[in-house]
């Protein structure tokens, strides 16, 4: 963004006509927004309130850029919501039982849902990855990301299959979006670049997938009630 500053604001100039001032207050609050709410993560400094930050971030770039109404870039978004839910999740402090040696109502608890809600959205990210031709790559590849997105998304083998899907994730955005191939004055390069890291996002998600479990709500856990 701050590399393409003029093309920005004149791109929310000329969608919403807002005029020059508008258009520039977006982009700086949009650039300082994301410095913002990722210098507190990284820093682990107000991560809940920086999250709520992103959270506003991103809505406010599906609205400014019509993300709206494009199902896959929607999804997508929705599926970086799913990320920034799980480090929510991870961010809130897990709460003690009243009376020593007995067990809190788990099931309660609002980041086991947090957990859950973050699983499903990160799935959407996969759902746009499926191709829908018959070549046997492609079906093979549907039919194991399917496996592996509802195996997350109701929580049995999680760790693992979220694992599976970091690497799958990874080899594919590395293979699809290499956006250092294209020449930088060429569109196809700035759409690529945001896919690539954007996905990146989402692969972020999932290792906190892999680093904390799938939470209360999951059939890992129930499991260990049977």
């Amino acid at each position: 963004m701050w590399f393409q500053w003029g093309e920005q604001r004149d791109y929310i100039d000329s969608t919403w006509n807002c005029g020059y001032l508008l258009a520039s207050s977006f982009v700086i609050l949009n650039l300082l927004g994301q410095l913002t709410g990722c210098i507190l993560v990284l820093s682990r400094n107000f991560v809940q309130y920086a999250c709520f930050g992103l959270f506003g971030i991103i809505a406010l770039q599906t609205i400014a850029y019509s993300i709206l109404w494009d199902l896959k870039f929607l999804m997508r978004n929705l599926a970086l919501g799913g990320g920034l839910l799980l480090l929510l999740a991870e961010s809130r402090s897990e709460g003690k039982s009243m009376f020593a040696g007995v067990p809190t109502v788990r099931e309660s608890s609002p980041k086991q849902y947090m957990q859950l809600g973050g699983r499903v959205l990160l799935v959407l990210m996969f759902m746009t990855l499926l191709h829908f031709d018959a070549s046997f790559f492609s079906i093979l590849q549907n039919i194991v990301g399917t496996a592996l997105m509802i195996l997350v998304a109701i929580g049995f083998k999680t760790k693992l299959a979220a694992l599976t899907l970091v690497v799958w994730l990874f080899a594919i955005n590395v293979y699809f979006n290499a956006f250092w191939t294209i020449p930088v004055y060429k569109p196809m390069h700035d759409f690529l670049k945001y896919d690539f890291f954007q996905t990146m996002s989402v692969i972020g998600g999932l290792l906190l997938v892999v680093a904390l479990g799938p939470g209360g709500v999951s059939m890992d856990e129930k499991k260990k009630e049977w």
